[in-house]
């Protein structure tokens, strides 16, 4: 769990789960960007670590298998919803999400902090509205997690 009391924000957060998309946010073109691994491995001694994917290389599951996480594919139809609904069910005021696409939005949105990310496949401009804020690399969002009075630093108000 990860404690944060950000002033002007939101009050006494106990954050217990991340929530991140796979393609575009911590894959490109299916294969797990570098350093990414040993981050979320971090992180999971901190916060239960899910993947929620559409999985469109489907490569998740093996990109995956060495990181203690949750991967969940979600079906074609409805995504948003489907993400934003798997974020509800964990108890939104418990979640940090990070994702970059329009499926994405919901979940960000719910979040009790949404991450999102712009790399080289970019972001939609309905995941960049729904976020708390956006980062330039999922480095960068996964960094924020491991050191969060830097989160705090860029959310109070």
């Amino acid at each position: 769990m990860i404690p944060l009391l950000i002033p002007g924000f939101k009050n006494d957060l106990q954050l217990e789960h991340l929530v991140v998309d796979f393609n575009g946010t911590l894959a490109i073109e299916g294969k797990l960007i570098s350093g990414v691994k040993e981050l979320l491995t971090g992180i999971s001694k901190k916060l239960q670590v899910h993947v929620v994917t559409s999985d469109t290389f489907g490569t998740a599951k093996e990109q995956l298998k060495d990181i203690p996480c949750k991967v969940t594919i979600v079906e074609e139809a409805n995504q948003d919803f489907q993400k934003g609904k798997y974020v509800a069910g964990l108890g939104s005021d418990s979640v940090i999400s990070i994702g970059n696409g329009n499926n994405d939005r919901s979940m960000l949105q719910l979040s009790a902090i949404g991450i999102t990310v712009i790399q080289s496949e970019g972001a939609a401009t309905a995941s960049i509205t729904a976020g708390n804020l956006v980062c330039n690399s999922i480095k960068d969002a996964l960094l924020l997690i491991e050191h969060p009075k830097q989160l705090i630093a860029t959310l109070k108000s």
